[in-house]
């Protein structure tokens, strides 16, 4: 297993992506600590991954508030005695269809304050007890693809998020501390199913795709699990390109 003996923290593991992260996380070993802002989808998973055999720890913290974030990574460092992997998947609320021209500054904002603030406070929290023991990988989710209209301050937020990845790249290899970025173009299971436009959005994402198809949930648990783990420990700096082609890298 490649994360056996690993110890990591999931914000917003509560959601659907979180969920697939913590389930592949625990199947390769890790023991889990999930958090997020609501209890009973944290306790359901943690149970679902202890009956699979898996190590896994629930409790409630805001990924925006410095001072319960950096309590909890602490707690779970001391209790441990490391912390080996955080990966932030909180949700982003955001307003999309609205042509900016027509849009308020507060709905425009709001998804890349929330992305940086989530993405910085909890990265950082855990780069002061990584840079300790001299090791330790920080994920991001996200990515932002090609220009799209219509999508608000989703990409912005995603590219904020990315300059912050670079930056904390930069500062923390020299710590044996990697951080990279899971870049997606959608993922189409985590569309509400009663949303009325999922037929469309979902055929119109895996239009884009070389594959024919989005990544799935358990592509992005697969992938995290491979980022997090040594086998990936020359990766920094870096978004893995989960797109199934709908971005093409050069």
């Amino acid at each position: 297993m490649m994360l056996t003996g690993k110890n990591a923290i999931i914000y917003g593991a509560g959601g659907s992506i979180g969920g697939a992260v913590a389930r592949a996380f625990a199947r390769e070993g890790a023991k889990v600590h999930l958090t997020g802002r609501t209890r009973e989808p944290l306790d359901r998973l943690a149970a679902e991954i202890r009956e699979a055999g898996g190590a896994a720890e629930t409790a409630l913290v805001d990924a925006m508030d410095p001072a319960r974030v950096g309590e909890h990574a602490r707690s779970v460092f001391e209790a441990d005695g490391r912390l080996d992997i955080s990966m932030s998947v909180v949700g982003i609320d955001d307003v999309q269809g609205t042509p900016l021209t027509e849009m308020a500054w507060e709905d425009f904002s709001a998804p890349v304050v929330n992305a940086l603030r989530s993405t910085f406070v909890t990265a950082t929290a855990a780069a002061r007890l990584m840079i300790g023991q001299g090791s330790g990988v920080i994920l991001t989710f996200g990515g932002y693809g090609p220009p799209t209209a219509g999508l608000g301050g989703l990409q912005v937020a995603f590219q904020t998020q990315d300059s912050l990845r670079s930056v904390l790249a930069a500062e923390l290899g020299p710590h044996g501390i990697r951080v990279v970025t899971l870049q997606t173009g959608g993922i189409t299971e985590t569309l509400p199913a009663d949303f009325e436009h999922a037929a469309a959005v979902t055929e119109a994402i895996d239009g884009a795709t070389l594959l024919g198809r989005a990544a799935t949930l358990a592509d992005v648990g697969n992938v995290a699990a491979f980022a997090a783990s040594d086998l990936a420990s020359s990766i920094t700096a870096a978004a893995l390109n989960i797109t199934c082609g709908s971005v093409a890298d050069h």
